[in-house]
């Protein structure tokens, strides 16, 4: 009796499980998991009939199959809703065809929206906001750098805080070849970029997209004085010119000994002739500097008479070919170009960083240079380190040039002596450099394919800067055009026309100056100059250092202007 009645409500129950799925899967289309729907269905009978069985009481049995055949119309309903979730293709149909099924089944129920349905929505809503993250991520990474950069800078700039009484120093009024304004301290913002440096074998490699991003940023912001300076972003790289110096390593340590930011001013190093004890130097330096190496090392074709002159012509194409690199592979938007045998003053670039601002706003110049000629001691003022001039006189050995400037000159770049032919008329086209009193590079290297041509009688006289000037924070507005001819010419004609004779020593002149001494033919000028100390060779007309065709230096302590007549328009090409 008791064996019959508790085998009776388990074949009960077990019939209406059986029947109900069948009905699920045949008339619903829907595909569960059986063990999962015999685990809840199973379970509530289970209990119900277990329970009833120890009161031994049928209307409990009934009670509990009823429950189940309630439970099983609620997941019945439910379950109608629902599209397959076998194997969902498009449109949410488990099979083809089954999306247009599921869509006309969900029309009759009135569009009622399945749990199947959320659930895949909700799936590509999380995978939308996953990818977002993940971009957000690749952002936060590309910018870690940039923001590290930041943080080191901030600390240099509360340091920077000590050099206060040297600003102030450089607040009195400064003498300049013209009467020009007191310089006035302003603000500067410290520079940050992202890193650009990239060690490259040949054929160098293309800068990234960011990169070429941050050389597109440079546009120029004004302060509250008028004077203009680089964006935050604006990279000024260093162009090393070597060949076969191994001391080229001096050039090298004193650039980066100097360099305040390897990001904003990245070293790259052209190397031509091949010479592998030059290569294995350079390549010491690892990720400090980029070495790049020209390809091409053949002869060049010349004629006879030019053969001695090789070394010019292959100068020529390797600078053709390094300043392309620069500008259209690397993307920058200016360079400052040393060769192996340079040296720079501490300050070497801070002064070309203050002066860029200058340079690309100012259509009369065309290169800012490092070099002073006549910058020999005895010739220069040593107290006037932020003493700076503009001039005709291409100078090379240090220079800055600006991207759109070499993209007029690579076309018709020459085949050979490529400096003097900077000084032509066709290339100058009336525009200046600027030069400092005092040089912020000097040449140690007396061989070369000039033969050593001005080195013992000038080149290694010549005073390298050795105080740190904050050019940055100098107002350099008064070497615009505009300004400074106005000011220049007063301050020149306005001094007394002295005699030669009178400068030197025993003559009768008295006082510190500054004078004036004439000229007025290419050979007056030749004679003055030889006798003064200044270099007295002239290109196209003019004279080296010269502005305007004036000359100015120091001589036995006083300032001297080696000028024209009073009323010079342009100079006279065939004085060469």
């Amino acid at each position: 009796m008791h064996h019959e009645s508790l085998n009776w409500p388990y074949l009960f129950c077990t019939s209406l499980l059986s029947v109900n799925y069948l009905f699920l899967s045949l008339f619903l289309n829907v595909y569960l998991p059986f063990p999962l729907f015999v685990a809840f269905s199973s379970l509530q009978s289970l209990v119900w009939c277990h329970w009833a069985m120890v009161r031994k009481k049928g209307s409990l049995i009934l009670c509990g199959a009823f429950l189940f055949v309630a439970w099983n119309a609620l997941l019945f309903l439910f379950l109608w809703g629902r599209p397959p979730i076998g194997r969902l293709g498009e449109g949410g149909g488990a099979e083809p065809g089954a999306g247009e099924e599921w869509g006309a089944r969900k029309a009759k129920v009135g569009g009622t929206n399945g749990l199947a349905g959320e659930v895949i929505r909700l799936a590509e809503e999380v995978e939308s906001e996953l990818e977002t993250q993940k971009k957000l991520l690749k952002q936060i990474q590309s910018h870690r750098e940039l923001w590290e950069q930041r943080k080191e800078l901030g600390k240099r700039e509360s340091e920077g805080t000590k050099d206060e009484k040297n600003i102030e120093e450089h607040k009195k009024p400064q003498q300049i070849p013209a009467v020009s304004p007191s310089l006035k301290v302003v603000d500067d913002t410290k520079t940050v970029t992202k890193k650009t440096q990239t060690i490259m074998v040949t054929p160098p490699l293309l800068v990234t997209k960011e990169q070429e991003l941050d050389q597109e940023n440079k546009q120029m912001v004004k302060n509250e004085v008028g004077l203009t300076k680089p964006s935050p972003q604006i990279i000024i790289p260093i162009l090393v010119i070597a060949c076969d110096r191994v001391t080229v390593k001096r050039s090298l340590d004193k650039l980066i000994q100097y360099r305040p930011s390897a990001e904003l001013n990245p070293i790259i190093v052209s190397q031509d002739c091949g010479h592998a004890d030059t290569a294995r130097v350079i390549g010491s330096y690892g990720s400090q500097i980029t070495h790049i190496s020209q390809p091409d090392l053949a002869d060049i074709p010349v004629r006879p008479d030019h053969r001695k002159f090789q070394g010019y012509y292959k100068i020529a194409r390797h600078y053709r070919w390094a300043l392309n690199q620069v500008f259209n592979v690397f993307a920058y938007s200016t360079v400052v170009i040393v060769e192996d045998d340079l040296e720079v003053a501490p300050d070497f670039f801070e002064y070309f960083r203050a002066l860029y601002p200058i340079l690309s706003s100012d259509p009369t110049l065309w290169c800012i240079s490092a070099w002073n000629d006549n910058g020999r001691d005895g010739l220069v003022d040593p107290g006037k380190a932020d003493l700076l001039y503009r001039t005709d006189f291409f100078p090379g050995l240090g220079w800055m040039l600006l991207k759109e400037v070499w993209a007029e000159l690579e076309p018709k770049w020459p085949k050979a002596f490529w400096d003097d032919w900077m000084r032509h008329p066709e290339q100058r086209k009336d525009r200046s450099c600027i030069r400092p009193e005092i040089s912020r590079t000097i040449t140690f290297g007396r061989k070369g394919v000039s033969l050593g041509q001005f080195f013992d009688q000038y080149l290694r006289y010549i005073k390298l800067n050795a105080e740190f000037v904050p050019f940055t924070k100098l107002d350099l507005s008064y070497l615009v055009r505009d300004k400074y001819d106005e000011t220049f010419e007063k301050e020149v004609y306005s001094a007394p026309l002295v005699k030669v004779e009178e400068l030197q020593q025993g003559g009768s002149l008295k006082g510190s100056g500054p004078f004036r001494v004439q000229y007025s033919s290419r050979d007056s000028f030749k004679v003055l100059a030889r006798n003064l100390g200044v270099m007295d060779d002239l290109k196209s007309g003019v004279p080296r250092a010269g502005y305007r065709g004036v000359v100015s230096f120091i001589s036995r302590g006083r300032r001297i202007y080696l000028a024209p007549p009073e009323g010079w328009t342009k100079y006279d090409t065939s004085w060469s």
